[in-house]
Formats: structure tokens, sequence, C-alpha cells
């Protein structure tokens, strides 16, 4: 063991979520730290009773002072971080042949604030903690020599990353690409936007929304927070006589159209809403306008716990009014892509608004995140994304 690598020691008395196998250290966690550190260098962590716990990087300006990248004395160096990446394409097993897929998922494949997507030949990655970017260009020799990709876009934005300490950064920090990156998944075209959401495209909805296209043929369909249309492209092509995109931003709207011509879909089969997605739920009430399926796919409602609340007000709300907006037994694809809600939370929502909505709600499908999202049972941050489809029907059958 380095003596020069400071050594962070916790307290007695702390839960024994670290111990086992959570990767974070929080600041109230803390009894002190021996030895000379800057933020976001590499440090050792001790129980109270100094036994070895892991080596993991520091940020003293974060809650979370100490995220743990091993739990083994080992150099965090090239091939560490070669392995790490090489296990997490293992992981993925058959996914990784496939032409659009997360390769890196943070804590879940032992590379916390690291998150890597691969769409074509081209690789989208955010850096979104001090420790994890001082390991960049190590991270990204490491990506140019397994992918050899055209391209590597980084987008490392938000309020975390400035607690974090960090400067927002967007552009391509290798060779370089179109700024709507081509993909394909199950089959459809789609456009990663390299000036939109996250790394551009999101892929954990990829099984879910296959699964719902099984439901597709001849249906008259809304897809509300549809960003770019993940779920309304899966509805066209299996079948679907007509969707409605809804969704606030105008140039998600406009990529959406895109990818439909892409696609190949007829104009005829199409509408695309910019617009709030509440308001448009509560107005196709009003009209007693009624769809075969309605898809519900929203931003996380709650980042924090401080936040639940509001989320599950907001969770009710849109699942209550499209409830009511559905033909009989119509159904309702609906998720929810925070771990802050529980799965068993998010259910009784449901059930509350179908009480509500005096409707009966039959579970017809319970999906959840994909491979390439990996799911840990000893980090519950991990695990976010709860999927359902429910068939809607009148209580007076």
């Amino acid at each position: 063991m380095d003596r020069r690598v400071a050594k962070v020691i916790l307290k007695r008395d702390i839960k024994r979520r670290v111990l086992n196998g959570h990767p974070w250290v929080y600041d109230n966690e803390i009894e002190r730290i021996e030895g000379n550190f800057e933020d976001g260098d590499i440090v050792y962590v001790h129980s109270f009773a100094n036994q070895f716990i892991g080596i993991g990087y520091i940020n003293t300006k974060s809650k979370i002072t100490v995220r743990l990248l091993s739990r083994k004395s080992v150099e965090i160096n090239r091939e560490f971080i070669m392995n790490r990446i090489l296990d997490a394409i293992k992981n993925r097993y058959s996914i990784a042949k496939e032409n659009a897929y997360r390769v890196i998922f943070g804590e879940a494949d032992g590379l916390p604030g690291l998150i890597v997507d691969k769409f074509d030949k081209y690789l989208s990655v955010q850096f979104n903690t001090l420790g994890i970017n001082k390991l960049k260009n190590t991270i990204l020799d490491v990506l140019i020599e397994i992918f050899s990709p055209t391209g590597i876009h980084e987008r490392t934005e938000g309020s975390a990353v400035k607690k974090e300490g960090l400067e927002e950064f967007s552009g391509w920090i290798y060779g370089s690409g179109p700024e709507l990156i081509p993909f394909e998944i199950n089959g459809i075209k789609f456009l990663a936007d390299t000036k939109g959401q996250k790394t551009g495209a999101f892929l954990d909805q990829r099984e879910n929304a296959r699964k719902l296209r099984d439901f597709a043929q001849n249906k008259v369909c809304l897809d509300c927070f549809s960003y770019t249309g993940n779920f309304g492209m899966h509805l066209l092509s299996g079948g679907a006589k007509h969707v409605t995109f809804v969704d606030y931003s105008d140039r998600a709207i406009e990529i959406a159209r895109q990818i439909a011509k892409l696609n190949g879909f007829d104009e005829s089969r199409t509408e695309f809403v910019v617009g709030n997605a509440f308001d448009y739920l509560k107005n196709a009430y009003v009209k007693t306008k009624k769809y075969d399926v309605v898809v519900l796919d929203p931003p996380s409602f709650a980042k924090s716990a401080s936040s639940r609340d509001a989320a599950f007000k907001g969770y009710k709300e849109i699942n209550y009014r499209s409830m009511r907006i559905l033909k009989d037994d119509g159904l309702l694809a609906t998720a929810s892509c925070t771990q802050v809600v529980s799965q068993s939370e998010f259910e009784s929502i449901l059930v509350d608004a179908a009480i509500d909505a005096k409707v009966f709600a039959r579970l017809i499908y319970r999906g959840g995140q994909p491979i390439d999202h990996p799911q840990v049972y000893n980090i519950l941050e991990t695990m976010y994304l709860k999927f359902l489809i429910l068939q809607i029907s009148s209580l007076d059958k």
C-alpha cells in the first residue's frame, strides 16, 4: 500500500452500507483524513478499527466525499480502467453486439461518475465527478483502443457537475461527428442529439418499447413526454394507425419529425405537438378524445427525497388523466425514472389513480432496466426505472 496516498478513516458507528458494497462515503461518515491530498485524488478508506475497506477518489466539495473504485489495494491505472471497461462489455452479453448500447453505467460498472453510450461508430460520454474527470485521458485512451470510434462526444453538464467543482462542457473531444448521430435500435433508425438531453438519446427503454410494439397494430396512440420519439416510433413500426407525439421541446419534436421521415413513416400517421404534456392531457379529457394506447415517459419528477411529495402528485395526475382518455380496454404504458420513488410506491400511485378514475387496471407487463443499465442490489441508486403496461377497462362491465 502506497504510504503517500492519503487515508480516510471512517467513524466507529457508521451504517454497514459501505462495508456491504455501496461505493459512496458521505462527509458525515468520516472521522478524519490522514495525509495530504487534493480534491479528485485517489485515497484509501479504512474503518475506525483500521480495517482496509477500499480505494477511491475524494472530493471534499461534495457530500459524497469518497467514491470507491475497488475493494482491493490496487493501482488505479490504465490496466485497471481497461479491465473495468472490458468487464462491463462482457457483462452486457449479446447486447454488446448491437448497434447502440450503454457501455458504462457509473457505479453499477465500478466506475462512479462515468457514463459511456455507444451510438454506431460514435461514443457519447459524461464525466460527472471531479475524480473520474482526472482519469479522463486514461479512459479516453482505453475507449479508443477498444472501439476505434470515429468520434467521441462529451456532454458533462448539470447542477451536480457544478457541485463537483467542474466546468460544464459539451463538444467533440476525439475525432468529430454530426450534430445528430444516426443509430439503430430494434431495427428502427434514430438520431442522438449532441445538443439534447444527457448523452443525446435514451437507451434504457429499448426493451420496454419493443414490448409495447407488440400491441400497436391499427391503434391510435399518444406518446407524452416523447422527447425524440422512442416509444412512438416503435408503435409506428408495429403498425399503429396514428401516433401523436407531445413534448415541450421544439428541438426534440423537430428531431422526432426527422426520425419519422428517416424510417419512411407516412405523415398521415403522425402528429407532432410542442406543448406541456400536463396541459395536453387536461385538454384531451375536455375534448373527450379517446386513444387506444397512451404512453407516459416523463423526466424524473424527483431527484431527491425532498421532492417526493411533488413527484407523487405529478405521477398521479398524468396517470389519472391518461386513464380517463383511453378507450375501454385501452393500454396505458407508464414509466418512472427516479430511484427516489420505489417500484411499490409507483404501483400504489397507479392504484390510487385507477380508483379516482373509476376504472379497472389490469397488469399486462412489468418491465425495467435492460442489461446495459445494470441494477446492483448493493447500490439501490442504480435501480431507478419502473415501467408498466396496464389495460384500462370500465368498472361497469
